[in-house]
């Protein structure tokens, strides 16, 4: 009866064997080092690309639904002549009340009125948005306050010029004092300042010329919509050379929150549709975050399989260069096989070394992939302003897939050179 090899001692002649050749070893691992690294890398990328845009769309709220005023495209073409009338449209105080008075669901409606003012301190002047809404505002949008205080119930209950200042906004108007307590001038009217916000854009990255009234931007000014409603009426009017347009919006943008995300789906049909009864024209957009956050977590996996499929063919690269390298190795180790064979090797014995060489090729590459893809990640972080995530998913994967491509591309290669007859391969100078 013929003695079975002990794994670890074919394990250690594979070893041997290879670095008999390191030069060649080393180059046949390139390609699934590299194609690990890859894949690693290009996932990482890809999660934290999607990370921030959901991160994005979080932040308007899962359980929001947003309502902006939209002017119809008839009303633009009219107001391209030298003197316009006043146009109506967009979102009411009305639309507001009914919504919060007639739907079920509904835990807050925000209103929010917004104008492009040049907000001043002393010599200091900046272009801003002056944007009027309830205190409620800053716990569902996320505001973080950085010093002082938001609008307050008592500011809106009594028309208080009181305002919180973007930091933006606060570092070009006040750069050696504190904002707090000090007044700015819009228009004719002072400002208090009782607080200092951080707040990021929820707009689209448009620039901002191009931006739609009731997008909120940085560079914003909050005072109550009491206020704001008092100090400037609900018709604005923007001059030019000879000519000017005036526009009546009473609201530019409402904010929803349902008391549960479940009820989001069921209740954006039923506020389009009360909208729709008292809107001749579609005069309103709605944004749904929850919507926005599912099509991007769809993006995602898209997005992420299209990678994975492109950085795959590096690893099926690699695992072909195997296979090429080993049925060269067993062309050359013709005799070494007969001798082999001669003093008592099965088959078995043959195929688990030749399989062993080449998973141990693709595994030492596999290893040096992964380190090479944790690092390349975050190079790519500290050089640029991307957002890298590496997920132990993706290192687990693309580890995994090296291993197996050493066994099944050097599968063929293996049971070629256990087929070989040792009388004919003894015979091979």
């Amino acid at each position: 009866m013929r003695k079975k090899f002990p794994i670890w001692r074919v394990v250690d002649l594979g070893i041997k064997s290879l670095l008999l050749h390191k030069m060649r070893s080393m180059l046949t691992m390139l390609g699934i080092i590299f194609g690990v690294c890859s894949v690693i890398a290009m996932l990482a990328i890809g999660e934290g690309a999607s990370h921030e845009a959901q991160e994005s769309i979080k932040k308007l709220g899962s359980s929001n639904v947003i309502l902006r005023s939209l002017k119809p495209p008839e009303d633009n073409k009219a107001s391209g002549s030298g003197r316009s009338f006043a146009t109506e449209y967009g979102l009411t105080y009305g639309d507001a009340s009914r919504i919060q008075h007639t739907m079920e669901g509904i835990e807050q409606v925000v209103p929010m009125r917004i104008m492009r003012e040049s907000v001043r301190f002393g010599q200091s002047a900046a272009p801003a948005q002056v944007i009027g809404t309830h205190p409620i505002y800053s716990e569902i949008s996320n505001l973080e306050i950085v010093s002082g205080r938001f609008l307050s119930p008592t500011d809106e209950q009594h028309f208080n010029n009181v305002c919180v200042l973007s930091l933006s906004l606060a570092q070009k108007l006040f750069p050696y004092e504190n904002p707090l307590s000090e007044e700015v001038r819009v228009g004719a009217d002072y400002y208090k300042v009782v607080g200092l916000i951080r707040e990021q854009s929820t707009a689209d990255k448009r620039p901002q010329s191009g931006a739609m009234e009731g997008q909120p931007l940085d560079n914003a000014m909050f005072i109550p919509l009491s206020t704001a409603r008092a100090r400037f009426g609900d018709t604005l009017i923007r001059r030019s050379a000879g000519s000017f347009e005036a526009e009546k919006v009473q609201l530019h943008q409402i904010t929803i929150k349902f008391k549960d995300v479940s009820q989001v789906e069921e209740g954006v049909p039923q506020i389009e549709n009360l909208l729709s009864k008292f809107h001749k024209k579609k005069d309103f957009e709605m944004v749904v975050p929850l919507q926005l956050l599912r099509q991007a977590e769809q993006t995602k996996r898209m997005f992420n399989i299209v990678l994975g499929s492109i950085a795959a063919i590096s690893l099926l690269v690699g695992g072909i260069g195997i296979m090429n390298i080993m049925l060269a190795t067993v062309t050359e180790r013709t005799r070494e096989i007969g001798i082999r064979r001669a003093l008592g090797a099965r088959k078995n014995d043959i195929i688990s070394q030749f399989l062993i060489e080449s998973t141990v090729l693709s595994v030492g590459g596999g290893l040096i992939g992964v380190a090479l893809g944790i690092v390349i990640p975050i190079v790519v972080s500290y050089l640029t302003d991307l957002t890298t995530i590496i997920t132990p998913t993706a290192l687990i994967l693309a580890f995994t897939i090296s291993g197996g491509i050493g066994v099944i591309f050097g599968l063929y290669p293996a049971s070629r050179a256990a087929a070989l007859d040792p009388i004919v391969a003894l015979r091979r100078d």
